[in-house]
């Protein structure tokens, strides 16, 4: 990871209401990284993007972003300086039509012009919602559903997106189609902050990562040194 990073936490604690869930969370994401967030359910990592967003109370240190200090911002003043989520389950309006939901993602831009350009950059690391662009987007497949909620996201051309849990519920080769479009995403200059229960394609597809527990960053490191760490082969791949 280079030395600026684009994002920044440092030593974050944070929670809802009262109630702490994060403490002292302190990570790194370099322009043109996949970073990905390990851990077991209920240890922090959906609540770690959401304060990011803004979206939870942050109790002690700073989110940087760009260089500036966003702790206190509100969620739409976050997205406006570049940055996307794709939210777990997908969360797609099923009674709009696919091309409808990509529209409502672009809320951020200016002009018409701006937004033909991003619906054909879209459909071009997307062609499948190309042919169903006219379709209610109820009717698609989950994978289908899960592209179309990844491509919501990219409307607004973040130079950052938070993906969480993108291969929930899907089928094998679904997945492996859904690892080629995060890597293809990535390569457009997207730098990716990824949370994903299915550790191999996880690891495949980042370069740096954080093992989270109660929490806490238990681990962090290249995806090759986590693929080697005990507690990561323990979580995940059953061994030790």
């Amino acid at each position: 990871m280079n030395n600026q990073p684009l994002l920044e936490l440092k030593e974050v604690t944070a929670g809802y209401g009262k109630m702490v869930v994060l403490e002292n969370i302190s990570i790194k994401i370099s322009q043109g990284d996949v970073v990905t967030l390990l851990g077991s359910n209920g240890v922090g990592k959906s609540t770690t993007l959401k304060s990011i967003l803004g979206q939870t109370t942050i109790k002690k240190g700073e989110i940087i972003y760009k260089g500036r200090n966003i702790t206190n911002l509100k969620t739409y003043d976050i997205a406006a300086l570049g940055m996307s989520y794709c939210p777990e389950g997908r969360q797609i309006f099923g009674n709009l039509t696919t091309k409808e939901n990509l529209i409502s993602g672009a809320y951020l831009v200016k002009g018409k012009k701006q937004l033909k350009e991003n619906l054909e950059k879209v459909y071009s690391l997307f062609p499948i919602l190309k042919n169903r662009e006219n379709q209610l987007s109820a009717s698609l497949s989950g994978g289908e559903q899960e592209m179309l909620a990844m491509a919501r996201a990219l409307m607004g051309s973040p130079d950052l997106l938070l993906l969480d849990e993108p291969s929930l519920g899907l089928a094998p080769k679904l997945v492996e189609l859904i690892a080629e479009i995060i890597k293809n995403i990535n390569e457009t200059g997207v730098s990716i902050l990824l949370i994903e229960q299915n550790a191999k394609l996880a690891l495949d597809i980042s370069n740096y990562g954080y093992l989270m527990r109660k929490g806490a960053i238990a681990f962090e490191g290249t995806s090759e040194e986590l693929v080697k760490t005990e507690k990561v082969k323990e979580i995940y791949f059953g061994i030790g």
